[in-house]
């Protein structure tokens, strides 16, 4: 086998034992990758700056969600040491699974992006963003049965055919898979806890029905990692010929990973979901009582108004 094709071992060397440590000796700074962040970044925050100069708000927590806990996590499983690992150990690759399917598309969402592009764009932008968000295809992948059944088959798909395989041998490939699991993420994440004004936008009640019939798929799956006597990958993590980890024990661990993380992650977001369904309410709710306030300072406005006697705008009769 020629190591050449690892996607991340220059010059086909495998790193060293994995450590704290080498989690950042083996950052790969110099990375295609490390670009488009720091672009994302800057557009972001030149976003918020120029909302800002005119005067506007925009919620710091936003930004934190995006550039912190979204963008950060995307850097920290690929630019990051452990980017170095994803075709070393299994359960390296499913920590990035997990990151980039789970953790960043909902920070990634909480920020709000779409909204602020809204907001600082010019009028023909705006316009043709605005028409790319409606379009029949935005509105097919953002439909929440069929990012669902996305999110859910990928995983299967590339886990029990050739296709994990070829991931390992191929870093094209490699790249795509990191990069659909990003945006399966995003299609199912975003418009369940998304800020951003998405077609397909369930109730609230829909989308903890939603969440709640995903978590069995990751113990499923995680399960039969855990449990499967052959290798993922076939004899790809055998013939590296590590010294420092054994392929079925880190087999192992990666099913468990899986497991675990995908069952902590979709309960905090039930969570997430159930508090904005709850403020959602509760603003619903101060809607109701301003507009019966209102109503109620009318009708006795009007009552005050009328000569005693008069008849009333209903046409019910005489006010007193």
């Amino acid at each position: 086998m020629n190591l050449d094709v690892l996607a991340h071992a220059p010059e086909g060397e495998l790193p060293p034992p994995l450590s704290p440590i080498t989690l950042v000796t083996e950052a790969q700074i110099f990375y295609w990758l490390t670009a488009v962040l720091l672009v994302v970044a800057g557009l972001y925050l030149y976003g918020v700056h120029r909302l800002r100069q005119r005067g506007d708000h925009w919620p710091v927590q936003r930004t934190v969600a995006f550039l912190g806990a979204g963008l950060g996590s995307l850097a920290a499983v690929t630019v990051g040491g452990l980017g170095a690992y994803d075709t070393v150990l299994l359960s390296a690759h499913m920590v990035q699974h997990m990151v980039l399917s789970m953790v960043a598309p909902i920070f990634l969402a909480l920020g709000a992006p779409v909204t602020l592009a809204l907001r600082v764009l010019p009028r023909r932008p705006r316009r043709l963003l605005l028409r790319v968000l409606h379009s029949p295809v935005a509105r097919f992948y953002t439909f929440p049965l069929v990012a669902f059944a996305n999110f859910v088959v990928t995983p299967f798909v590339l886990y029990f055919t050739g296709l994990y395989r070829l991931s390992l041998e191929n870093e094209l490939f490699h790249e795509f898979v990191h990069v659909h699991f990003l945006v399966a993420g995003c299609l199912f994440f975003w418009p369940l806890v998304g800020l951003d004004p998405l077609p397909n936008r369930w109730p609230h009640a829909g989308r903890v029905l939603l969440m709640v019939a995903m978590v069995p798929f990751h113990t499923v799956l995680g399960l039969v990692i855990m449990q499967a006597k052959e290798l993922l990958g076939g004899d790809w993590y055998p013939s590296l010929g590590l010294t420092w980890a054994d392929p079925y024990a880190d087999q192992h661990l990666a099913g468990g990973i899986l497991w675990a993380s995908g069952e902590f992650i979709s309960v905090v977001v039930l969570g997430v979901v159930a508090m904005q369904w709850l403020r959602a309410s509760e603003r619903e709710a101060r809607r109701v009582d301003r507009e019966l306030d209102r109503l109620e300072a009318a009708q006795a406005a009007d009552a005050a108004t009328s000569p005693r006697g008069a008849v009333t705008p209903d046409g019910s009769g005489p006010t007193g």
